[in-house]
């Protein structure tokens, strides 16, 4: 929506690479950095890495490119730590082809990007919380009452 970009660019001017371009590159050093951290802790951190992928993928497929091809050019891309970063989906093509986003002018709103990852992660922690909650607690109701019959085994 025009009007809130604007709103949000008069409070902050930053942006960030945009079509895809940041959260291949956050789910790459999440997923080195999941590679380099011991114990069951990498497991985590390699879906949250996995969970960055969603955006570029719902991308490809909204212009009908297949998202595994785009996945795989894009990481690849990305390799290149000078020029990489910047590297995004070209949608203007009906084949697969990264483009260098900064360079085409192609940016998203820092906060819009800050916000949606802190929701998000905000509400798969409150999940997890519920979660561990209901699994610590035993199963309640009532408790049978000692040396009377049950009146359902008649």
């Amino acid at each position: 929506d025009g009007v809130n970009s604007v709103k949000v660019l008069s409070r902050d001017q930053r942006c960030l690479p945009g079509a895809g371009a940041t959260e291949i590159e956050l789910a790459k050093q999440l997923m080195s950095f999941g590679q380099q951290t011991p114990g069951m802790e990498q497991y985590a951190i390699k879906k949250f890495a996995e969970a960055f992928e969603v955006f570029p993928k719902v991308l490809a497929e909204n212009t009908g490119l297949k998202a595994n091809e785009v996945l795989a050019n894009m990481y690849n891309a990305h390799q290149d730590n000078i020029s990489g970063i910047n590297a995004g989906i070209n949608l203007e093509y009906d084949y697969c082809e990264e483009m260098d986003v900064v360079e085409r002018g192609v940016y998203d709103l820092y906060l819009t990007k800050f916000w949606a990852i802190k929701f998000a992660v905000n509400a798969a922690t409150t999940v997890l919380v519920v979660d561990q909650i209901i699994m610590a607690k035993q199963a309640g109701g009532p408790k049978p009452r000692k040396g009377q019959a049950d009146a359902d085994d008649d």
